[in-house]
């Protein structure tokens, strides 16, 4: 990735600190969230790993066309599993991005600094992600709902008279792994 040291290693810790949550959402007892968790394992830890910076290293050049394929197979999942649930289309739109990224990767010389992107291309994506993250930020804020007999309705276990959720099956912690996510891809797309 382009830019400065510290940012990079910055990127390379979020990254890295959400594919691992993510690999341990994978051990919930929900089929789709186990699903759904391994794509964005291998999101993050492919964000963290082209987010090192080039000062400390510099991957071989097998490495980019390598990334495009893995990222490519894992758009064709996910635009497979996109038949039975929209929410696939963001990880489409997300292996896409990391595709994109690296083959721009592999065709710049000795990775020059900034304008190495097609400009229309990362600007869709830039806005893309822009609005996903405003959007998933919106929907962490904490909302009170009153139903008609006045009382707030919760979404916590207490609220449905349901069993307690696990961890990582909770949903605003899935959120806010995919709001770092996105955060982390708008800054990778800014430095192209």
């Amino acid at each position: 990735m382009h830019g400065p040291a510290s940012s990079g290693w910055l990127l390379v810790a979020l990254c890295a600190a959400t594919g691992a949550y993510c690999l341990l959402r994978m051990r919930s007892g929900v089929e789709e969230q186990r699903r759904a968790a391994g794509g964005e394992a291998l999101m993050g830890f492919g964000m963290a790993a082209m987010a090192v910076p080039a000062a400390v290293f510099t991957p071989p050049s097998w490495a980019w066309p390598a990334y495009a394929v893995v990222f490519g197979t894992a758009g064709l999942r996910a635009l497979w599993a996109a038949r039975s649930g929209r929410h696939h289309l963001h990880h489409l739109v997300g292996d896409a991005a990391m595709v994109y990224m690296a083959l721009v990767m592999a065709g710049s010389p000795a990775h020059a600094h900034g304008g190495s992107g097609v400009p229309l291309l990362t600007g869709v994506l830039l806005l893309y992600f822009a609005g996903y993250v405003l959007l998933t930020g919106v929907r962490l804020l904490p909302v009170a709902v009153v139903a008609g007999g006045g009382a707030a309705v919760g979404t916590g276990p207490e609220a449905g008279g349901g069993a307690a959720v696990g961890w990582g099956d909770r949903p605003e912690l899935a959120r806010a792994c995919r709001l770092s996510m996105g955060i982390a891809m708008l800054a990778m797309l800014l430095t192209m």
